[in-house]
């Protein structure tokens, strides 16, 4: 219900915005703030993704986030991946991918854990004019150990240059809550 409430909401405003083509080659920064639902633990942290088209359809991208947590706990994750993109209308383009997900926690004593798992997304980014991009998606990862989790994030972009945005999102999955703010930096235009 709400997958096809957000698509009828993008369509509708699609014949608002003019034609533009989006970008898959850009490298980007991150600060963002999580809070672990079910064992009340929050920290901030800093996060560094890519992402590079490969053809007209496909990009492969990748990203690191470290981040520290109460009580001492530290976190990182790793994903990598190959992601398909396609244009639905002029403004809005559908994207898939599958990605490999690695996640550590270190924690002070002998509470240590690391787990991987395959990542599967899928979204809408929406260009509401040509400097303003906004985007949702659903993400579901099987972890080996730990059983799986599902997220739903929204973000926005604001281009300030052809080679520069700035960002703001938030997702909210089955076990945490997160918040960024994001420099993205675009190459090849």
């Amino acid at each position: 219900m709400l997958r096809s409430s957000l698509v009828l909401l993008l369509l509708a405003f699609a014949a608002s915005a003019s034609a533009k083509e989006f970008d898959y080659n850009y490298f980007s920064l991150s600060y963002g703030n999580i809070e672990f639902d079910d064992i009340n633990v929050d920290g901030d942290g800093f996060g560094l993704a890519g992402s590079y088209a490969i053809n007209e359809d496909f990009h492969v991208f990748a990203g690191y986030q470290a981040a520290g947590l109460d009580f001492g706990i530290d976190v990182s994750s790793l994903g990598a991946g190959l992601g398909y993109h396609t244009t639905l209308t002029p403004v809005v383009d559908l994207v898939a991918s599958v990605s490999y997900q690695y996640i550590d926690f270190d924690a002070p004593g002998p509470g240590d854990a690391d787990d991987n798992g395959l990542g599967l997304t899928v979204g809408l980014r929406f260009a509401a004019s040509e400097e303003i991009e906004l985007n949702a998606g659903i993400s579901y990862v099987d972890f080996s150990d730990s059983g799986n989790d599902t997220g739903f994030g929204v973000g926005g972009l604001y281009s300030f240059t052809d080679a520069f945005a700035l960002g703001l999102g938030a997702e909210w999955s089955d076990d945490a809550t997160s918040y960024t703010l994001e420099g993205r930096f675009y190459f090849g235009r």
